[in-house]
């Protein structure tokens, strides 16, 4: 079952990543940054793409069962 979990989570990071660095307009993640640029103004997309750096080394860490 950790596997299938560090997938999922591997790929919700990447989600993040590749959006957060191609500014992308699509629906869902545009209401994310609409909720973070609350908080981090324009460096919305640099917390997006860290937070989902972050994001992928939990799920790989999930997926090998270390977590």
């Amino acid at each position: 079952m950790h596997p299938l979990w560090g997938i999922l989570i591997i790929i919700a990071g990447l989600f993040l990543l590749v959006c957060g660095s191609l500014k992308s307009e699509f629906f869902i993640y545009r209401l994310i940054v609409a909720r973070s640029k609350i908080l981090w103004g324009e460096k919305t997309y640099r917390f997006h793409q860290v937070a989902g750096i972050i994001v992928i080394v939990f799920g790989v860490l999930v997926a090998l069962g270390y977590i």
